[in-house]
């Protein structure tokens, strides 16, 4: 033990010892002085809490007397407003307020009664809402959206094919007009020619068809047009009405040239031309005119490769008139054999040769 003791003092444990100690009584004296600061701060602390406790206090205090003295103003603005409406109701007749509030009470009553029917109504209705979505359900109505989104698009595909089709309609309707009058003065241009050729005599100067148009509705916007032709004649700048005012003859004249005229517009790829006693009811002078008139036409024609003129007539003086044109050069005569009972046609050239083919 001594030798420790030798050795601890040696090496100078002892002098550390005594500096550690009086190192640990000065942390013991900081710390009391630093316990003795904690004490004063707390002791602050606990003063400034007072202070802001009363300070609070004091801010709903004043808070309290703010909300007093405006509660206090309102209370004198309205207590002057009810002595205001209470002047004016002293003024009032109180028999009108008595009967202004029996009909508020009656509307009051009315709307009551409206809102309760409504409301039955609105219940009827969602009971009928409930039956149409359980219905909807079905497996009727189940892809009912598909259906109708298919049968939309084909709707608005036909409104759109509508569309473009009135707008064709419309083009094709001017065009057929136009195409209409086009033909309509060719047409009575050719009656023109063909009438002033033929026609003997000096109370026409010419016949014209014209045409007259109605509109007839078809539907809830759609017209059709209708046509509504007649055929007048013209002496000088007057034009008259043909039917009631001609002649048997001349109205026999007029449709022979008018058949003509269609049949030289409308039929130049049919080559037959055919006419059935064409002089009946026409004078001599009218009938020498025709067969001028249809020389002039197998003139016209003569270059076409299919063009026949088949003339049907017991009138020998017209058929030779026809024969001394430079176009015509045969005609066939028929005849009944009374002993055969057939028929027997005989070509006649206009040069004077024959020939029988009988049938």
């Amino acid at each position: 033990m001594s030798d420790t003791i030798v050795e601890y003092v040696a090496q100078g444990k002892e002098k550390e010892l005594k500096r550690a100690q009086m190192q640990l009584d000065s942390v013991v004296q900081k710390l009391a002085s630093l316990e003795q600061d904690k004490q004063d701060v707390e002791a602050n602390v606990s003063k400034l809490n007072k202070q802001i406790a009363s300070a609070q206090v004091l801010e709903r205090e004043i808070a309290d007397n703010i909300l007093l003295k405006e509660r206090e103003a309102e209370v004198k603005e309205l207590t002057v407003e009810i002595n205001s409406l209470k002047t004016r109701l002293g003024r009032s007749n109180q028999g009108n307020i008595r009967r202004q509030q029996k009909e508020l009470e009656d509307s009051k009553a009315a709307l009551v009664r409206e809102r309760t029917q409504l409301e039955t109504r609105r219940a009827s209705y969602q009971e009928e809402v409930r039956r149409i979505q359980r219905e909807l359900s079905s497996d009727t109505y189940r892809e009912a959206g598909g259906k109708y989104q298919s049968q939309h698009i084909k709707s608005k595909t036909t409104e759109l094919a509508n569309v473009d089709l009135d707008k064709y309609y419309k083009a094709l309707d001017k065009a057929i007009m136009r195409y209409h009058g086009m033909k309509m003065e060719e047409i009575n241009r050719i009656i023109k020619d063909l009438w002033m050729t033929t026609y003997r005599g000096n109370d026409i100067d010419s016949i014209q068809i014209v045409s007259d148009v109605d509109e007839e509705s078809t539907g809830a916007t759609k017209q059709r047009r209708c046509y509504n032709y007649r055929v007048i004649m013209r002496k000088g700048d007057t034009a008259l009405d043909m039917r009631g005012r001609c002649s048997a003859g001349q109205k026999v004249l007029a449709s022979l040239i008018i058949r003509l005229a269609l049949a030289e517009t409308f039929c130049l790829s049919c080559g037959i031309l055919a006419l059935d006693e064409p002089t009946t009811n026409l004078d001599r002078d009218n009938i020498e005119g025709l067969a001028h008139a249809l020389s002039d036409i197998v003139k016209q024609r003569r270059r076409q490769r299919n063009f026949q003129l088949v003339i049907i007539t017991h009138d020998e003086e017209f058929v030779e008139t026809l024969g001394r044109s430079d176009f015509v050069d045969n005609f066939y005569r028929v005849t009944k054999d009374e002993t055969s009972h057939c028929s027997k046609v005989w070509m006649h050239s206009f040069s004077g040769r024959e020939a029988a083919d009988e049938t």
